[in-house]
């Protein structure tokens, strides 16, 4: 089989928000693939071994290797797969809707994820947990007020879209971190009605071959 031929394999962590809106995108449109666990925490973290590097230099999830390229980055993974498997679309075909959608996801995995990542929380010790809320408390006030001028029963309209993917694994870190979500009721409705897709729940990281076992759906 050629490489360009050959199953994708996803490098991710089960509890990743990058890795999980990857597996969402993949299970949207339908594409099998393999998973290769990058435990974040095990062995000082996996992702840090010379093995892992050479797959990603950046040392970090999700990686995906397909059609005979490695990606990493979980939005550039997300418009290869549009550009080359646009069935369902994520990114909608009216300009406006497409920036919209585009500006959601930037909002949350620039604005928001990254101040908030493992490796920034080990720099912060014993104020990680308050540190993490305060930067979701302030991305989600933000967050709020743009989706209650886009959203419909998702965050652009109608339709998922990558934005969708980007606000679910930011919600459920919200919870994991005791982020009070009443202020942000859009956010909320969203959040409920996407994790009742199918895409969304094969997904969860409670559903991942390397889920530890007390945190098994």
């Amino acid at each position: 089989m050629s490489s360009a031929a050959a199953k994708p394999i996803l490098y991710g962590y089960f509890r990743s928000s990058c890795s999980w809106r990857v597996r969402i995108a993949l299970a949207l449109k339908g594409i099998a693939y393999d998973q290769v666990p990058v435990n974040l925490l095990k062995d000082g973290g996996q992702q840090l071994s010379a093995e892992f590097k050479a797959v990603n230099p950046m040392q970090q999830v999700p990686a995906l290797k397909i059609d005979g390229i490695t990606l990493s980055q979980s939005l550039a993974i997300i418009h290869y797969l549009e550009d080359t498997r646009p069935n369902p679309r994520l990114l909608p075909q009216d300009p406006k809707k497409r920036a919209q959608v585009r500006m959601i996801s930037d909002h949350i995995a620039s604005g928001i994820q990254p101040l908030q990542n493992m490796s920034i929380l080990k720099q912060m010790g014993e104020r990680k947990t308050e540190w993490a809320q305060k930067c979701i408390v302030s991305g989600f006030q933000a967050l709020e007020q743009v989706l209650q001028q886009t959203a419909g029963r998702y965050c652009v309209g109608d339709e998922v879209s990558m934005a969708d993917l980007c606000l679910v694994p930011q919600v459920a870190n919200a919870e994991r971190f005791n982020v009070d979500l009443g202020p942000y009721p859009t956010i909320t409705r969203i959040n409920k009605a996407l994790l009742e897709l199918e895409a969304f729940k094969v997904s969860h990281p409670s559903r991942q071959p390397d889920t530890p076992a007390e945190l098994r759906a």
